[in-house]
């Protein structure tokens, strides 16, 4: 059964992700509002299918913010990052540069809105990260990263990339650190049935020393572990 279950998800996820892509890319020409709706589509498509074909439950815990802040993520599967559309109200990811090769993708991201990561450009990239950063924050919408910038399995604990505490320090924003722990159902080629639980934690305010926000931070995401 569990077999059958990942081969209908897959079939079906791929033939979404080439529409709601494709779709995303066409009409980023004509405005963020066009474009938006197909990568909102396609989070939810995949959290549907989540729930109704693999028998995953998504349990949320904790309020999300209403203001703009900075969400720092536990990052295990690939699960989390598709579903931030879902969890959030247009969200903007921090997201690494390959994923911009992908055909498509860097139209899509850029018509609705993500923050491109190239980390081997240092300090240039980092001034020009904060300053779409900013516009998108300036607009409302919450900003998303995963601060050990790659997926962890889960039980593990890695020390936060060191963009995170300059991102944190001149972004100026408060951070609410996200738990989840879906490596165990979801970071596999045959993904289980199972409950996964994203927890989101009490804010943390701007302006601490980088030693105790990647402390408390680190400490968050993991709270699942």
């Amino acid at each position: 059964m569990i077999a059958l279950r990942n081969i209908v998800f897959y079939l079906l996820f791929v033939l979404g992700s080439i529409v709601c892509i494709s779709m995303g890319a066409l009409t980023s020409p004509f405005g963020r509002e066009h474009t938006q709706r197909w990568p909102d589509r396609w989070s939810r498509w995949h959290r549907w299918m989540c729930e109704n074909i693999l028998a995953i439950r998504v349990v949320v815990e904790g309020p999300q913010e209403t203001r703009p802040v900075l969400y720092a993520l536990r990052h295990e599967s690939f699960f989390e990052a598709i579903d931030l559309p879902v969890l959030l109200d247009k969200p903007v990811p921090f997201a690494k540069a390959e994923l911009f090769r992908i055909p498509g993708w860097r139209a899509a991201s850029r018509g609705y809105g993500a923050v491109e990561v190239k980390r081997d450009q240092g300090a240039t990239m980092l001034r020009q990260m904060v300053s779409q950063a900013k516009g998108y924050s300036a607009e409302g919408r919450p900003l998303c990263i995963f601060p050990e910038g790659t997926r962890v399995p889960h039980g593990e604990e890695r020390a936060l990339q060191s963009g995170f505490a300059g991102l944190y320090k001149l972004l100026r924003l408060p951070v609410v650190p996200v738990a989840v722990d879906s490596g165990p159902l979801y970071h596999r080629f045959w993904k289980r049935p199972g409950t996964i639980t994203v927890r989101f934690h009490e804010q943390i305010e701007p302006g601490l020393p980088r030693e105790e926000i990647e402390e408390r931070v680190r400490t968050a995401i993991t709270s699942l572990n």
